[in-house]
């Protein structure tokens, strides 16, 4: 473990045993690091590690001070359920309120990102210029798939540029991977809850859906098991980190296992990775496909919650599959695929997500809080360590009165029955908490907050 997480274990050790109270005054930096005997950078990293985890705030021009430790809702419940075939309802999850930062999950880019994006975009014209005559190369430019082999290597998970292809974004390549593995009347499991964008798609496809249900710890995989036994489904469709919409991360002996039942009974499993590189703390963990050892995982991910939606750039790693996916690939426009590759050998990129990682887990820290002191008694929210959502449960909360009220107010908010084509969730929500916190922001969550008491029954 490196040195800064082993002094900052330290004192949250001495926190909890109440041996430093809230408001007691930190020691400088160079005064902490003259103490503990390490660097300056060390020191630094400490406090940024307790800071990002609640236990320090900064003052200006006053140092930092060890912060009042607030009481958090309980986690939700995930009850079992025995998994039954289902039609998704074609296209019901869409509404016309506009997109507001507690609604669509997505990130709020600071204007270090904007610029370095800037600088990126400008260089990339110069050195696409002799390409911008010519139509996109189907599987995308060298330059890109490089960066992005050399980008996921880094981080332990050894690509080559030749095993990818650039898409329209990790939507676009979900569905390719499913008209490719699957044909209509199929049936694709999926966890429960499910992103309902992912819903909407298995319907635009005539996919039928079996929900599998959710575990503390991934997803019930025995009883995956079972029906792939059975023959119930031709393919899999699974976030495996930082699930959307309840933040659940696969362990990695879950992930394995995934990849294992994928290559024992031969059945493509599509893997949505989109919120991979965005834990709140520690460094990404690997993705199921990691694990893969005879191509049956296709391995979807994109920079639409990294960096930017508008981009609409992402890739896929289809395994054995490659072939006939490579044969619908039309081409991403060329000058968006430069610029994204000089953005990440630039460095840029994985500096661009150090901060948002710090700034997701500050935000989380300020949403939870918020939530805790103001929801119904009995409300649970979920404490993801990465991803950019909040699942919540209420008691006796109608959940399609709120999203109904909420959309005449022009107030954009995720209802539990969004996620899933059961009767499940009918008490749940979900907000986004990519947006650091505004006045704005507090008028949203205090309109929220009035909905749900008008519409709670218990």
């Amino acid at each position: 473990m490196a040195r800064y997480k082993q002094l900052a274990e330290k004192f949250i050790h001495d926190i909890e045993a109440g041996k430093l109270n809230p408001g007691d005054r930190m020691l400088s930096l160079r005064q902490f690091a003259s103490q503990q005997g390490v660097s300056v950078s060390t020191a630094v990293s400490c406090y940024a590690e307790l800071e990002a985890q609640g236990w320090l705030i900064a003052r200006p021009q006053a140092g930092f001070f060890i912060a009042e430790q607030h009481t958090i809702a309980p986690t939700p419940s995930w009850p079992p359920f025995r998994s039954q075939v289902a039609t998704p309802t074609t296209i019901r999850h869409r509404t016309l309120t506009p997109c507001g930062p507690l609604g669509t999950s997505r990130l709020q880019l600071d204007k270090t990102a904007e610029q370095a994006l800037d600088r990126s975009l400008r260089r990339a014209m110069k050195r696409a210029s002799p390409q911008l005559t010519y139509y996109p190369a189907p599987q995308g430019e060298p330059a890109l798939l490089n960066a992005l082999a050399q980008h996921f290597t880094h981080s332990g998970f050894a690509l080559n540029g030749e095993e990818l292809v650039i898409t329209h974004g990790c939507m676009d390549g979900v569905k390719t991977a499913l008209m490719v593995c699957t044909q209509p009347g199929d049936t694709v499991a999926i966890s429960s809850p499910c992103y309902n964008g992912l819903l909407d798609l298995l319907s635009q496809l005539s996919l039928r859906i079996l929900e599998i249900p959710s575990l503390v710890e991934g997803i019930d995989l025995d009883q995956f098991e079972q029906h792939l036994q059975r023959g119930t489904v031709q393919a899999g469709l699974f976030c495996t980190t930082h699930m959307n919409p309840q933040g659940i991360t696969l362990s990695s002996q879950q992930k394995q296992r995934l990849a294992q039942l994928a290559n024992r009974y031969r059945i493509p499993v599509i893997e949505d990775d989109v919120y991979l590189e965005l834990p709140h703390r520690h460094q990404p963990p690997l993705p199921a496909a990691y694990y893969d050892e005879e191509g049956y995982m296709l391995w979807c991910g994109s920079v639409s919650k990294t960096l930017s939606p508008s981009y609409r750039l992402g890739w896929c790693r289809p395994g054995r599959y490659f072939q006939p996916y490579l044969k619908r690939a039309l081409g991403v426009p060329t000058l968006v695929q430069y610029a994204l590759a000089d953005f990440i050998e630039s460095g840029a990129y994985a500096s661009h997500l150090k901060r948002v990682r710090y700034q997701l887990n500050q935000h989380k820290a300020y949403y939870l809080h918020y939530l805790s002191e103001h929801l119904p008694p009995g409300s649970t929210i979920t404490q993801p360590d990465g991803g950019l959502v909040l699942w919540m449960q209420i008691p006796g909360l109608d959940a399609q009165a709120v999203g109904d009220a909420a959309e005449q107010m022009q107030l954009d908010i995720h209802i539990g029955p969004w996620f899933t084509e059961s009767e499940r969730y009918q008490n749940c929500l979900r907000i986004n908490i990519g947006f650091a916190p505004t006045t704005a922001i507090e008028d949203q969550l205090a309109q929220l907050m009035r909905l749900i008491a008008q519409h709670q029954t218990v």
